[in-house]
């Protein structure tokens, strides 16, 4: 254990456990007024819940990190399995929440696969490229995608379009990144691109969409104080709540965007209520911080001298990156809010659990690239 603490990447453990009180604190702050007016529990609970995911996620981590990504990538294939019979079941033991069947009820917490969906996703694939290498035939090459697209079109349904894109996004990244020939990945890019301007073509011709009518309803994200009793209303209240906080915010614990006018401001909107709060100059603090990690975990890929320590870094990134952007571009009304949660900040457990999983993977490669570097002769 000595070597395993000596290899961590420090500054990325301080910025992340940083990050993680932070959250707590704003996650008590953001959600105080909405436990108690609107779900008549003590104003502490989703406080005390939050830091039980922590406490949860610590715990993992003290687990995980003694495995080699070799045994994640082992352990993968039966989570993969599972995984998906997971999202059929979803099909028929699923809740509706935020009117989208994505969770499994479990008393007193719900657990949504389809979170856990990206993190195996990107175990699995790093060590499916890893395992096959230089690979020239299209069967073994797109094969893993071939099982994403049915893993896509489960979360798809739910319907959940934010975790579906991103889980495109990881997928597609990893691909191009994998040892595969530049001629297969060019012809895949191309036919997937040229399938998705067909189906939309052939939809548009038989006038019906893939998308929901409240689906289509926030892709009129623009002007959204123009339409505040509508579909403006959550994205109009984050501006307002920004604009309350100014520079330097009215402080901790005086939002007032937090009193009902935004809904559940303790998971997607978080950020707002924290400028309201803290001001924009903390925003960007965490903006910075956010990109101090993002620059860790790619070094950390860089470094790594195998393949799947690379690509498990790389897809790690890319799931951060992809729900930082969307959610911040959410509330800033630059795109269509989704119910993306911001890393490190909004409430959730599923999503807590995950960020912690990969970051102890990342952890890990790191502390494989030192064990690496001490005995050059050791086994990949």
């Amino acid at each position: 254990m000595k070597k395993i603490l000596k290899y961590l990447d420090k500054p990325l453990l301080v910025t992340t456990v940083l990050l993680f009180i932070i959250g707590l604190i704003m996650v008590f702050s953001a959600s105080n007024v909405t436990a108690y007016m609107s779900h008549e529990v003590s104003p502490y609970n989703y406080f005390i819940k939050q830091a039980v995911f922590l406490l949860a996620g610590l715990i993992m981590f003290f687990v995980m990190i003694k495995f080699t990504t070799k045994a994640y990538g082992v352990f993968s294939w039966g989570l993969m399995i599972i995984i998906i019979a997971s999202l059929l079941g979803l099909l028929i033991l699923g809740q509706t929440k935020n009117q989208a069947v994505s969770w499994y009820d479990l008393g007193p917490i719900s657990i949504q696969p389809s979170e856990f969906a990206k993190v195996i996703t990107i175990v699995w694939l790093a060590r499916y490229y890893e395992k096959n290498k230089k690979m020239t035939g299209y069967g073994k090459s797109l094969f893993p995608l071939g099982v994403c697209v049915i893993i896509t079109l489960l979360i798809f349904i739910q319907p959940d379009l934010g975790t579906a894109i991103i889980y495109v996004v990881i997928v597609g990244v990893m691909f191009l990144a994998a040892p595969i020939v530049k001629e297969i990945k060019v012809k895949t890019v191309f036919g997937v691109l040229g399938l998705i301007v067909f189906a939309g073509f052939v939809f548009l011709g038989a006038g019906k969409s893939l998308l929901q009518d409240r689906q289509l309803e926030r892709f009129d994200f623009t002007n959204p104080c123009d339409k505040l009793l509508t579909t403006g209303n959550q994205v109009c209240n984050c501006y307002i709540a920004i604009n309350n906080g100014g520079l330097t915010g009215v402080g901790l614990g005086n939002s007032t965007q937090k009193y009902l006018y935004l809904p559940e401001p303790y998971t997607d909107f978080i950020f707002a209520i924290i400028v309201e709060e803290l001001g924009v100059i903390f925003g960007v603090g965490i903006i910075l911080l956010y990109m101090f990690v993002l620059y860790r975990i790619l070094k950390i890929g860089r470094e790594s001298p195998t393949n799947r320590g690379a690509l498990l870094c790389y897809g790690v990134a890319v799931y951060i990156f992809l729900h930082i952007t969307i959610n911040l571009m959410g509330i800033f009304g630059l795109m269509p809010m989704t119910g993306v949660p911001l890393p490190f900040m909004s409430y959730g457990g599923s999503f807590t659990i995950c960020l912690i999983a990969v970051l102890t993977i990342v952890q890990r490669v790191s502390v494989e690239n030192g064990l690496m570097k001490e005995t050059p002769t050791k086994t990949k």
